[in-house]
């Protein structure tokens, strides 16, 4: 529903390493929620936040083997929600490669000169693996196994935007677009009563056009082997690693992007189909009922696929 007068009012900021924005849709500009929602994003780095090795989740993956940590409740949400992704994937998507991220120049620390050597790889697998990983729902609790070092970067930034969003309606907003690294949900009408349109991006000298797509009530993330990377000897290694092999995914796909209601589910949806690759990712997306655009490699050219829900939503 349109809002009589109501004017869009931008605002924007930085968290975790990247930026924030939102659009909203108001009669008047909204007072002091810039920094309410930089406190609420602030707070979120301070739990889950693998570059701030004051964070919560840096005390788990320092913590000594065998040790139990209790987590605030939202830590613990997202872990779990990642690790049912993981065993619903086949370790395609895997929130404990966290030594693998660091190996590969991934994480906070500086990218190698070169690729790492094969008994690095091994070793950074074995302290590696979300079957490791033990957990205690009714305490709210995680139990290190001994090495083992979280990442959430593929599930964490979709989770902020969903809790960005709920600030927004608990302060009663109707009407908006956030933003956080790329992944976006979108609420309501623009005051011109037309939805928050965004183009997902064709990949680097794709022929493609941009795709338009409207969100309303949807939340979108995509995953692009383009986005972040290191090369030696011409050889191109993306930040997007398999878990099952301990190296960069590297399966023809250029891109996945994801729709969903969540921007939790929607980012990390995106990760582990470009980890799947074409015939297994769509499948997958096929079998849970996800809408996913996927863009692969086909020799000189690139070529979209639509799973059976974003072919519904595209009609």
């Amino acid at each position: 529903m349109r809002q009589p007068g109501a004017r869009i009012h931008a605002m924007s900021g930085e968290t975790m390493g990247t930026s924030w924005s939102i659009l909203l849709a108001a009669p008047e500009p909204p007072a002091g929620l810039a920094r309410q929602v930089q406190g609420l994003l602030d707070g979120f780095a301070a739990e889950l936040s693998h570059w701030d090795p004051a964070s919560q989740l840096s005390a788990f993956n320092d913590a000594p083997a065998g040790r139990w940590l209790s987590v605030p409740s939202r830590f613990y949400h997202v872990v779990a929600a990642a690790i049912a992704l993981a065993r619903e994937t086949g370790g395609a998507f895997d929130p404990t490669i966290g030594a693998l991220v660091d190996l590969w120049g991934f994480g906070p620390g500086p990218a190698p000169a070169t690729a790492p050597a094969p008994t690095a790889i091994e070793a950074a697998q074995a302290r590696s693996g979300w079957q490791r990983l033990e957990m205690d729902a009714l305490g709210s609790r995680l139990r290190q196994p001994g090495g083992l070092r979280l990442d959430l970067s593929g599930i964490a930034k979709g989770l902020a935007v969903d809790e960005v969003a709920a600030l927004l309606d608990s302060s009663g907003h109707r009407a908006f677009l956030v933003e956080i690294g790329g992944e976006l949900l979108g609420k309501g009408l623009r005051p011109d009563g037309l939805p928050w349109w965004v183009d997902i991006e064709a990949p680097p000298a794709s022929a493609l056009m941009p795709t338009r797509v409207a969100l309303h009530g949807l939340s979108i993330a995509t995953s692009g082997d383009y986005r972040r990377y290191f090369e030696e000897d011409g050889a191109r290694y993306a930040h997007t690693l398999d878990p099952r092999s301990g190296r960069p995914s590297d399966n023809k796909l250029a891109s996945v992007t994801v729709l969903h209601e969540r921007c939790m589910m929607a980012d990390a949806l995106a990760t582990a189909i470009t980890v799947l690759g074409p015939e297994e990712g769509l499948a997958f997306a096929d079998r849970m009922g996800v809408a996913a655009l996927l863009i692969a490699r086909a020799g000189p050219i690139h070529v979209e696929l639509l799973s059976k829900a974003a072919a519904a939503m595209a009609e």
